[in-house]
């Protein structure tokens, strides 16, 4: 671990806009750190506690000062992402995803209808043609018969999963149950029931999901990610949470290191912000990201360098954040 004065030395906020509007999300900040062994990345949202960020500010320390395991692969298979937008504009968002023949759409968006969904959803069909792969996220937006309902009518376009469909585990594990009875053959995925529980193991005892899908940085890093996904035993995606490429280098260290991956995952994030801190941006060609060392610009850092109180804003929350990473209490929360 190193001192707090060390951390906060190389410290860089950036504050990148979206391209479009995602989970509300308009412009995206993170805070950047570099260790002797490359830069991390620190950006809870908002509404995180400390002690859930400290996660996130522990996974930035481990990428610039232990590094990641080894890899057993060079290139990671990754989906394209479709925000809620309109079906109309389905096809300019997919054409930004050079060669994925994978989509995770987002569904469930407050204000929305099913219909609305329903209509995003046959647009990513048409477009990707019959052999693509389409699952949706509703992130937990749905009740158990809301899921059932929306799950029963999406039916047709032949989803791969639907992810974190309904907010609880309990109601993952009854959802399971009530698409099994209804002929619904969907697999269910769980995402916030993993990074943001405090027993990620609950979701295998309760057989509440199929899949689960793993964020680097909430879950406090490769090391702790990798752990976790070997415990539940079940099938791994890894993704992202709106990250430069500095931090869609860290989930690509994950699903590298990983023994089996047999989805895309979710790491392409970066298509949907309107810039990055490296001029070789990790976004996919023919469908998959190669690993390889990132160089951060500084012409860029600055171009999208944050005001003064936005940067001061986030070196708060790192002092805050590094006090519960130095007693070890946010990795422990999760075990």
């Amino acid at each position: 671990m190193p001192d707090l004065a060390e951390v906060l030395d190389t410290l860089s906020v950036v504050r990148i806009p979206m391209r479009v509007t995602f989970r509300g999300v308009t412009v995206r900040e993170a805070a950047l750190i570099r260790g002797p062994l490359g830069w991390g990345e620190f950006a809870p949202f908002p509404e995180y506690d400390d002690l859930e960020s400290s996660r996130w500010l522990a996974a930035a320390i481990e990428a610039g000062w232990a590094g990641w395991p080894d890899p057993v692969r060079d290139a990671i298979a990754v989906n394209a992402t479709v925000p809620a937008v309109p079906a109309d504009e389905v096809a300019g968002i997919l054409q930004r995803y050079d060669g994925c023949t994978t989509a995770k759409v987002k569904v469930a968006e407050l204000g929305q209808r099913l219909e609305d969904d329903v209509s995003r959803v046959a647009a990513v069909r048409d477009a990707m043609g019959p052999r693509a792969r389409i699952r949706v996220d509703a992130n937990g937006g749905w009740t158990v018969a809301e899921a059932t309902d929306a799950l029963g009518r999406l039916k047709g376009c032949e989803l791969e999963y639907a992810e974190q469909p309904c907010a609880s585990v309990e109601e993952l594990a009854l959802l399971r149950v009530a698409l099994a009875h209804n002929g619904i053959d969907v697999l269910v995925a769980a995402d916030e029931s993993i990074r943001r529980a405090s027993d990620p193991m609950r979701v295998v005892r309760e057989e509440a999901a199929d899949v689960i899908v793993v964020k680097v940085a909430p879950l406090g890093g490769v090391r702790s990610a990798l752990a976790i996904a070997r415990e539940c035993g079940l099938p791994t995606v890894v993704s992202s949470a709106l990250d430069t490429s500095v931090g869609i280098r860290a989930g690509l260290a994950l699903a590298a290191a990983l023994p089996e991956l047999p989805f895309a995952c979710g790491l392409s994030t970066v298509e949907l912000m309107a810039g990055d801190v490296t001029d070789d941006s990790l976004v996919p060609q023919a469908g998959s990201i190669a690993l390889r060392d990132l160089k951060v610009e500084q012409d860029l850092l600055d171009r999208w360098q944050a005001p003064r109180d936005r940067e001061q804003w986030w070196r708060e929350r790192v002092i805050r954040c590094h006090a519960h990473c130095a007693t070890g209490s946010g990795i422990r929360s999760l075990h």
